[in-house]
């Protein structure tokens, strides 16, 4: 009824459509060219700040000794989630996301979603991870270096990006799709199959972050109410939490809390979507995946502003001085 309705009004050479030459065609949107500098100056802006801050994450750890640790190692491979977001997902955006025809670019649209679903997995899959480091830190202080090393770490990592790489092609063959007509590019919805993805690659990782995080909170207010009520104000070394750890759990529970308010919006989007028959509108599920995206700009901050050491090595490196001598065993404050 809609279409006839728009096909019957007088004034129907305004409208566009995407196929000239076909008899049936989607009707081309048309994008005002105040909205599309608008969005090329924020998508573009975005890029790049994910790519200098968490290439400066990237260098800071590999060039400086004293930040070569299993939870830095864990940090590492998150950084380079969040700066393969801004080097190869958002360049698929700008370039796809104002042609409201853009689905006739289908295998780049793919590779765009595909990368997509890829990185934000591997994103939360570190988090899990460094959850995980926390836990033993905190939880099992004398046990820590034995479970928690380089060598774990490298496996976490390996993990993490190979479950990554399985969740993003699986996720696509179970039945990623376009909407009929949306012309966009930007988005995409789901198949009620398509929702176990986003269970396995959001919902069940965030479950189990928020446990072992509990769990945390509560071993660590019970170890601080110990301290308190000890006469001697004294506890043997590895028996509490000392103070950097407690910095470090708390700093690593931002970053996993800003994960989940900036992507929890867009993944109960999307998978609420094919329940209630497509009703949501394609704009609010771009504005959510925009915050989504907008999340690798903040990891680098939340660092810089908590660890002192970070400061003074991004310091180093955006002032050259590493580039004028070797400081890779300096002393970071």
């Amino acid at each position: 009824m809609g279409t006839d309705f728009i096909f019957s009004r007088t004034d129907v050479k305004d409208i566009h459509l995407c196929y000239q030459s076909e008899n049936v065609s989607c009707i081309m949107a048309i994008i005002p060219s105040t909205m599309h500098a608008l969005l090329y100056v924020f998508l573009g802006s975005l890029s790049v700040l994910e790519l200098c801050g968490n290439l400066l994450i990237i260098i800071s750890i590999i060039y400086f000794k004293q930040l070569h640790t299993p939870t830095n190692y864990l940090i590492l491979s998150l950084a380079m989630s969040d700066l393969l977001v801004g080097a190869l997902v958002l360049p698929f955006i700008i370039a796809l996301s104002v042609d409201s025809c853009s689905y006739l670019a289908d295998l780049i649209c793919k590779m765009g979603h595909s990368l997509d679903v890829f990185l934000g997995t591997s994103s939360i899959l570190n988090l899990c991870f460094i959850s995980i480091d926390r836990y033993y830190a905190v939880c099992h202080p004398l046990r820590y270096e034995s479970k928690i090393n380089v060598r774990a770490a490298v496996m976490m990592i390996l993990v993490c990006w190979g479950v990554s790489a399985l969740v993003g092609i699986g996720v696509i063959i179970m039945g990623l799709k376009e909407g009929k007509c949306e012309g966009r590019c930007f988005s995409f919805n789901i198949d009620i199959s398509g929702i176990t993805g986003c269970v396995l690659s959001f919902y069940l990782p965030a479950v189990i972050m928020l446990s072992i995080y509990l769990k945390i909170f509560l071993v660590a207010q019970k170890q601080a109410r110990s301290i308190q009520n000890s006469n001697c104000q004294r506890v043997k070394s590895g028996a509490s939490v000392s103070k950097m750890e407690r910095k470090a759990t708390k700093t690593l529970t931002i970053v996993m809390g800003a994960f989940l308010i900036c992507w929890a919006p867009a993944f109960t989007a999307v998978t609420l979507n094919p329940l209630i028959n497509y009703s949501i509108p394609i704009f609010v599920i771009e504005v959510f995946t925009m915050l989504g995206w907008s999340n690798s700009v903040l990891n680098p901050f939340i660092y810089a502003f908590f660890y002192s050491w970070f400061r003074a090595a991004f310091r180093m490196i955006i002032s050259g001085r590493i580039f004028q001598c070797d400081f890779s065993n300096s002393k970071l404050l």
